[in-house]
């Protein structure tokens, strides 16, 4: 999956959601991805949850498709704040 594909998925999957989709710095695997995701769903949800909640959202593709995927949540006011 290209980093492009993996953005539309999270973002048809998951409620409102923003996502930025990448490779990590200094990894040239196409295997390893570095996403960004901000939603309202994770309001309230743990740090844990709300990575659980995108690999949900992956499902299969995870086994898949993707080998690691290095992950940062936030809410919309958790970004806006990340962001300033």
């Amino acid at each position: 999956m290209t980093p492009e594909d993996v953005r539309e998925l999270l973002e048809s999957e998951l409620p409102d959601a923003t996502a930025e989709v990448g490779h990590p710095r200094g990894v040239d695997d196409e295997d390893h991805l570095a996403a960004t995701v901000v939603s309202p769903v994770f309001e309230g949800k743990s740090l844990i949850d709300q990575h659980e909640v995108v690999y949900d959202a992956l499902g299969e593709h995870m086994t898949k498709d993707i080998h690691a995927i290095e992950l940062s949540t936030y809410t919309p006011e958790e970004y806006e704040e990340f962001e300033q």
